[in-house]
């Protein structure tokens, strides 16, 4: 429950605050089917994102980031994904984001890895 109750008050921030705070809740009747959350502190940093498998290949995950990349206004972007998700670190790539080599074990439990996102993949130095 304490987990529900921080993303509560996260969601309620971001209402009251949405230069820096997003979040978008995609609900299918009464049901949450996926959320893309982000802030703008020191960066602008994405995450997290979810969508319960009835709700993947469906375009819900590309509008979410779509109405994400707008709100981040292309500046640099950084995430967590977790390392063995390759769905996710693949959706990732499809934005314009690159693994940094940099590695976090999320409480001592879960292997993650750093990607960021420069700028819109049409415009990375990294492009031909």
């Amino acid at each position: 429950m304490e987990g529900i109750a921080r993303w509560q008050e996260f969601i309620e921030v971001a209402e009251c605050w949405p230069a820096h705070r997003f979040c978008r809740v995609v609900r299918q009747g009464d049901a949450i089917i996926g959320f893309l959350c982000g802030r703008r502190d020191e960066g602008v940093s994405l995450g997290p994102m979810y969508l319960l498998p009835q709700a993947q290949s469906r375009s819900i995950g590309r509008d979410l980031m779509a109405a994400f990349l707008t709100w981040a206004d292309d500046v640099p972007i950084r995430l967590w994904v977790t390392a063995y998700n390759k769905r996710s670190s693949n959706f990732s790539q499809h934005y314009g984001f690159v693994d940094t080599g940099e590695r976090h074990m999320w409480r001592d439990k879960l292997p993650n890895l750093r990607m960021v996102r420069t700028g819109p993949p049409d415009q990375r130095e990294d492009q031909p």
